[in-house]
């Protein structure tokens, strides 16, 4: 029985021709490009196999572009590279750019994101580790039939996981916990037909998980947008999507803040649902530029030059479709509570009343950040009863501990939706607050001034010393009567 573990035991295998002279952190480097290759070139066969039978055994239909969903120039196919005696790396990187080439609105910037000179420098991989590589991957077909989208996109998942275990401090940038992004989609909860971005996307895991939220709804297409500054990790989430069954779909290259790509009517498109883990304190993030932001997304101010959280959270609310969008952004907590520019800024989003929910998370959850971080969710049209009013969430002990990183589990999940779902007070965990009590603390959102804990009855001096001289009382005569029954029964003298 084919399961997506197997199929991620198959290709991890192929790290086993990478160690040595290729660190952990590159392993997606190699790895996905080839992975994605030899999903095209087998799914491309499918389709030949298909358009062959239809026709009767027309080779020339069977080969016509609209018969497959890319085009993959002659002498570029997998099998045409694996035939190749010498220099694989070199014969990859140039088949990949004929076939990004070939399919300019589908593949422009996806292949030649990644660095030639880790596939062509035989100074880091020799042709017989290329050669053992390309034929590990050649054991097994990957088309559609083979395995499908959802099965060959559980294992590449489960791969970003294990490249994120093995990276550590640098796998924040490309991998946010799937547990994490679960109960954000859950939040938002994105309807078939509502369009979803998240201007940092990484390698696209909240946005596959808003598609499989939709359960893969064909009203969802064309509606999924993201921007990532790597271009590597552009790269990856478009190819990420793709290996989940999404085709269409909108994934840009370069600087958010400084650079936003997907625009509409000369303005920042605007989107039903918003979702982003972005970079923590972004540093020189571009200040300079925020107070003429040509997009008006200096609502409240500007963040300092050194702190690009705010400058994150604006862009993200001026991104909220005006009537009925909703956000949820994970950040470090000390946003909640930082003075200067950026508690001038929280205060002027306070009393917007789209600040629905603060939910603050454990330590050793996120890749990367020793930081426990927290975040918010806005909601630009609140259900009734819940108009300028926010739950602050206490999720610091909402989690399971493991030796390495902290996990949240299905169970530990379902009591955070539980919680804010429920918009109640739950002593220790959830206090239900108004603007006004946010404005008496001075516009201060961490949540443990608002949660009430509960306090452990103090005992007075008197009556804990008159319960341990009765329990001391207690110890010296049963010792007593302990060596009394050993002199008795002739253990003593």
């Amino acid at each position: 029985m084919k399961s997506a573990q197997d199929l991620y035991n198959f290709i991890y295998k192929a790290c086993d021709y990478l160690r040595g002279p290729v660190g952990h952190e590159s392993f997606k480097d190699y790895l996905t490009p080839l992975l994605y290759y030899k999903r095209l070139s087998d799914t491309w066969d499918e389709e030949f196999e298909a358009a062959l039978e239809e026709s009767g055994g027309d080779m020339e239909y069977a080969r016509l572009p609209e018969q497959h969903l890319f085009v993959i120039p002659e002498g570029c196919h997998w099998e045409n590279v694996r035939a190749r005696d010498e220099n694989l790396g070199s014969a990859i990187v140039e088949a990949l750019r004929l076939i990004e080439q070939a399919n300019p609105d589908t593949l422009y910037g996806v292949l030649s994101a990644f660095s030639t000179a880790n596939f062509t420098d035989k100074a880091i991989i020799s042709d017989e580790r290329f050669r053992n590589l390309v034929e590990h991957l050649s054991k097994r077909r990957l088309g559609n039939k083979d395995y499908s989208a959802d099965l060959m996109g559980d294992a590449y998942e489960i791969l970003l996981k294990k490249f994120a275990d093995e990276s550590k401090a640098k796998a924040g940038e490309f991998y946010t916990p799937r547990p994490v992004v679960k109960l954000l989609v859950r939040i938002l909860d994105p309807k078939p037909g509502e369009r979803v971005y998240d201007p940092a996307c990484g390698s696209g895991g909240m946005l596959i998980e808003a598609v499989h939220h939709t359960k893969n709804s064909k009203l969802s297409y064309g509606l999924i947008f993201g921007q990532e500054q790597n271009p590597v990790n552009a790269a990856i989430a478009k190819m990420n999507l793709f290996l989940h069954g999404a085709t269409d779909f909108r994934i840009m290259q370069g600087d958010t803040l400084g650079d936003p790509k997907i625009l509409q009517g000369g303005g920042l498109a605007t989107f039903d649902c918003v979702i982003a883990n972005p970079p923590f304190s972004l540093d020189n993030w571009g200040a300079a530029k925020w107070a003429n932001d040509p997009y008006g997304r200096n609502l409240w101010g500007t963040p300092p030059a050194t702190n690009g959280d705010y400058a994150w959270i604006q862009h993200m609310v001026k991104s909220m479709r005006p009537g009925r969008g909703r956000m949820a952004v994970v950040l470090p907590q000390g946003v909640l509570f930082r003075s200067g520019a950026e508690g001038q800024i929280r205060q002027k989003l306070v009393q917007t009343g789209f600040v629905e929910a603060v939910i603050t998370l454990g330590d050793k959850i996120f890749y990367g950040t020793g930081l426990s971080p927290c975040f918010l969710v806005l909601r630009w049209v609140k259900p009734h009863g819940r108009e300028r009013k926010t739950i602050m969430i206490d999720g610091s002990k909402i989690l399971t501990k493991q030796r390495a990183q902290n996990i949240l589990s299905d169970g530990d999940v379902d009591r955070l939706y539980k919680l804010y779902a429920d918009f109640k007070d739950v002593e220790d965990f959830a206090k239900v607050v108004t603007i006004d009590d946010i404005a008496a603390k001075d516009y201060d959102l961490s949540v443990n001034k608002y949660v009430k804990y509960h306090e452990e009855e103090v005992r007075s001096y008197a009556e804990v010393k008159s319960d341990f001289d009765a329990a001391l009382a207690e110890v010296k005569s049963a010792t007593t009567k302990f060596r009394s029954l050993l002199k008795k029964g002739g253990y003593l003298k």
